[in-house]
């Protein structure tokens, strides 16, 4: 019941705070970037202007009331620490004056990856769970790491390529986050009860319906590099540290079909010196290829991508539950 409530009073203080926040945006001027608009980017033009960054509130928030949640234990001291840390490294890119060089990014998203598989192998361990059949495995730590890196770099870029359309990355991290806790509630004869993972994804939840007020089309303001690394960086730590990080496959697959794509072509694009560019013949992101080619507004482009990711979780979820009938 303490568990419960808990939960319940961080998520809906967690919600108040944050709509707050972003219904008045204090110290805009100071804090804030506008946005630029994207070269590349179909319809980017409209959010010219628009306050960017938003994403250093709502993560501010989502950390403080994990913390005092879940009583700032000191493993989740240094995970919340390396969230912030994630999102810091977006946050200063939205609010320069010029964007940051591309390859400065990259080597900043590695450095936060590097940081994130570090604190999860540390602290939680290098124990897998299958989360379709519950099967449990232990991974040599080095091989865990590097694929813990993987998964960080993946979801990182995949969460920031994808957030192009009012209201898409917000809507795709709650799927993503509410899935993940799902499986891991189904193998809990395994795994046990995840307490402080129940709290934190009830309160990230909460934090991004709050911005989503804010953010479905047309949007007041973006949740920016701010937002969108912080969210990759969380998504991909949430199935670390609920134990069931090959879960990602599932439940970033919309994050990976829509914004994974483009970071895979541009890199490939870049390594062999535009001799092999693959899906040549698609506008990537994929929420551009529909706006661009296929004549799909804003609106439609968002409810397309959700509803696809959607059924995509609750056909995972209602397998998985399959399986696990009559363990």
């Amino acid at each position: 019941m303490d568990l419960i409530y808990r939960a319940a009073i961080g998520s809906v203080a967690a919600f108040i705070v944050t709509f707050l926040l972003l219904k008045f945006l204090p110290g805009e001027k100071v804090l804030l970037g506008h946005d630029r608009g994207r070269k590349f980017a179909q319809g980017s033009a409209v959010n010219i202007g628009k306050p960017t960054g938003v994403g250093f509130y709502f993560t501010l928030v989502f950390a403080l009331a994990s913390g005092i949640c879940c009583y700032f234990s000191p493993s989740l001291i240094c995970a919340l620490t390396a969230i912030v840390a994630s999102m810091m490294t977006g946050f200063l890119d939205d609010r320069s004056k010029n964007p940051w060089d591309e390859y400065l990014k990259g080597f900043l998203d590695f450095v936060m990856s590097v940081l994130g598989a570090v604190v999860c192998v540390w602290f939680y361990g290098s124990d897998l769970v299958i989360g379709l059949t519950g099967a449990k495995y232990h991974l040599n730590p080095v091989l865990f790491s590097a694929l813990a890196v993987l998964l960080f770099v993946v979801s990182i870029n995949a969460t920031n390529a994808t957030d192009g359309i009012d209201g898409l990355s917000g809507s795709l991290s709650i799927l993503s986050i509410a899935t993940l806790f799902a499986v891991s509630f189904i193998n809990m004869p395994v795994l046990g009860i995840n307490k402080e993972g129940l709290i934190m994804g009830a309160i990230m939840i909460s934090v991004l319906i709050a911005y989503l007020i804010f953010n479905f089309n047309p949007s007041k303001m973006m949740m920016g590099d701010a937002g969108s690394r912080a969210l990759g960086f969380f998504i991909a730590f949430y199935a670390i540290y609920l134990k069931i990080p090959f879960a990602y496959l599932i439940v970033g697959l919309p994050f990976i079909c829509d914004g994974g794509i483009s970071i895979f072509k541009i890199t490939v694009g870049r390594l062999t010196k535009k001799k092999i560019i693959p899906f040549k013949n698609i506008t990537t992101p994929l929420h551009d290829e529909l706006r661009k080619n296929r004549g799909f507004n804003v609106r439609k482009v968002w409810a397309t991508l959700v509803i696809a990711a959607l059924v995509i979780d609750l056909i995972y979820v209602g397998i998985t539950f399959f399986l696990h009938l009559g363990k």
